[in-house]
């Protein structure tokens, strides 16, 4: 039943098979659609909402994989799109853009990277030979980023591709972190269009060696030392709001995907902005501080990732990510997370003495809410199950604000026990299942 107190933002027309929407952009395309499967779902309530799919298209010239993106702005008035490239649909009352990867209408410089000629001239204009080079799309998210690999005869390279204009802030974050002695990639270059080339940087991603050593990957001395040499400079460039504060905004979320969780996810988030206590808003912070942003080496950090939300903030906001990202990973795998669990309980009672403890519990509930729709955002299998897991997380993060114990790990998982299995990715139209290919160009 969907829910009607929430604007779904479009997700509607970009989740229904009976919609036809691929099947008409494909047509419109010259090509005939085979199969599909959503691989990612962005919902934007009252804003509107984004899509990927792995297709199986006809062309005149053979059969590919192709990777489609589409986009329902709430206004097109607001957004106009001009590429060529872009397909546009309306069925009277929302507009749809719809095209091909890389062709995504807010990440223009996508398609340059794709070009040889272009990432030739990139590579020279850094002073790379391109001798050899292998382009492959590692990540991608439509109409907010990706991240390229190149990869040469002699190196290895890394090319974010954000908005226009959102380079110079990602660059100027990189060069005060790294002048302040910080582990982050250093910028080899970055361009209006929104291409920023970074360096990569060596070490273990702290998910897998805590998985691996437990505790003992990483000293949370290790980390607050991190956190400590943040430089002041942050604190002077726009402050953005922290997970714990966007709660309202996840819970919307969960409410379009589940009704009846997203009743619960409401309830939680105003507790949660009810109980926030505003403290010191200027401290420089990381903005998305967690493991898998994390390189380390011989129990030490070797590299910090992803500084584009480092500015101005409350420091317990960072460890609260931190620990609520930890306890997500408990939840997803148990009987595979006991170095992780150990950790958690480490670093938390050291954390304990650093940050106040109770606003450290509220703000990990409002991280915990807004990982919920994760599993669904990227269509895991038995995403139903999964994403009622993370609510009731996030609801025994808050009760243990109140005692000051971590939450209650089998209750997170025993509470959604009995919610159905709503999903997981699937082919539609009949046929095998294809991998995703990342082709080189």
């Amino acid at each position: 039943m969907p829910n009607t107190t929430v604007d779904d933002g479009g997700h509607g027309i970009l989740t229904d098979p009976e919609a036809g929407l691929l099947e008409t952009a494909v047509e419109a395309m010259g090509g005939t659609l085979r199969k599909w499967s959503i691989t990612q779902i962005d919902h934007h309530p009252r804003r509107g909402s984004t899509a990927a799919y792995r297709t199986r298209v006809e062309w005149p010239d053979g059969e590919r994989t192709e990777i489609l993106g589409a986009r329902s702005p709430s206004d097109p008035a607001d957004d106009p799109i001009v590429d060529a490239r872009v397909l546009r649909l309306s069925d009277g009352d929302r507009e749809v853009q719809v095209w091909r990867l890389p062709a995504d209408p807010l990440l223009p410089s996508l398609g340059d990277l794709c070009d040889r000629d272009a990432v030739d001239a990139l590579l020279r204009s850094v002073g790379v030979d391109s001798a050899g080079v292998r382009v492959r799309i590692v990540g991608y998210r439509p109409c907010r980023r990706a991240v390229i690999e190149l990869d040469t005869h002699l190196t290895r390279l890394y090319v974010k591709v954000l908005r226009p204009g959102q380079a110079v802030g990602l660059h100027r974050r990189l060069v005060l972190t790294r002048a302040a002695g910080l582990p982050t990639p250093r910028s080899l270059g970055w361009s209006d269009g929104g291409v920023v080339v970074l360096e990569p940087l060596p070490g273990v991603n702290l998910r897998k060696a805590l998985r691996r050593f437990g505790p003992r990957a990483c000293s949370p001395s290790a980390l607050s030392a991190i956190l400590d040499r943040l430089p002041a400079e942050l604190g002077e460039l726009p402050r953005r709001p922290s997970w714990s504060e966007s709660a309202a905004h996840y819970a919307d979320v969960i409410a379009i995907i589940d009704p009846e969780l997203g009743t619960r996810a409401e309830s939680l988030a105003a507790r949660i902005q009810a109980a926030l206590d505003g403290g010191d808003r200027s401290e420089p912070v990381h903005g998305d501080f967690y493991e898998a942003q994390l390189l380390t080496t011989g129990g030490q950090v070797t590299g910090l990732l992803d500084v584009d939300n480092a500015g101005p903030g409350n420091r317990v906001d960072d460890v609260a990510c931190l620990l609520a990202h930890l306890s997500v990973l408990v939840v997803m795998a148990p009987s595979a997370s006991d170095g992780i669990r150990d950790a958690l309980a480490d670093w938390t009672g050291r954390f304990d003495h650093e940050v106040d403890p109770r606003q450290l519990r509220i703000r990990a509930a409002g991280v915990a809410l807004s990982l919920a729709p994760g599993p669904y955002r990227t269509q895991e299998p038995g995403w139903g199950e999964a994403v009622a897991n993370r609510v009731e997380l996030a609801e025994q993060w808050f009760a243990a604000a109140r005692t000051g114990s971590l939450p209650n790990f089998e209750k997170a998982l025993i509470g959604a026990s009995g919610s159905p299995h709503l999903g997981g990715e699937r082919w539609h139209k009949s046929g095998p299942e294809y991998a995703l290919m990342k082709e080189s160009l």
